[in-house]
């Protein structure tokens, strides 16, 4: 099975979908990683914010680090190997690295599916 890391830039929440501005792109995107996760794909996200040591212990992502900065983040590694810098996946090249066969019904997504990282300790 293919492994897929998302190491996000600094957001206040894991998800980055929380506050008064959501970014209709992170939506979708967090909705996709549920909607992988509800598949069994082993997809995880890291938060520069959060979980920085993720950031420092892995040596592509330090790498990558070193030479674009935060500004080239999100980025994202496909059983360790950097796929996609700057931007987020769409659910098709999630699917396509995942190895699920892409059909025209599972390439929409339903954003009502995510959920809102905000509680009481999000400062957003």
């Amino acid at each position: 099975m293919k492994s897929i890391q998302v190491f996000d830039p600094s957001m206040c929440c894991s998800s980055g979908v929380c506050g008064t501005d959501v970014d209709a792109l992170l939506v979708a995107f967090s909705a996709d990683v549920n909607w992988l996760k509800a598949k069994n794909v082993d997809i995880e996200r890291f938060n520069l914010a959060q979980q920085p040591m993720a950031f420092v212990e892995h040596a592509a992502v330090a790498g990558f680090l070193e030479t674009a900065g935060a500004e080239g983040l999100p980025l994202t590694l496909v059983n360790d190997q950097v796929v996609l810098t700057g931007r987020y996946a769409t659910r098709e090249e999630l699917m396509r690295w995942a190895g699920l066969n892409v059909t025209a019904s599972e390439t929409s997504v339903d954003v009502s599916t995510s959920t809102s990282c905000c509680s009481s300790s999000c400062k957003c």
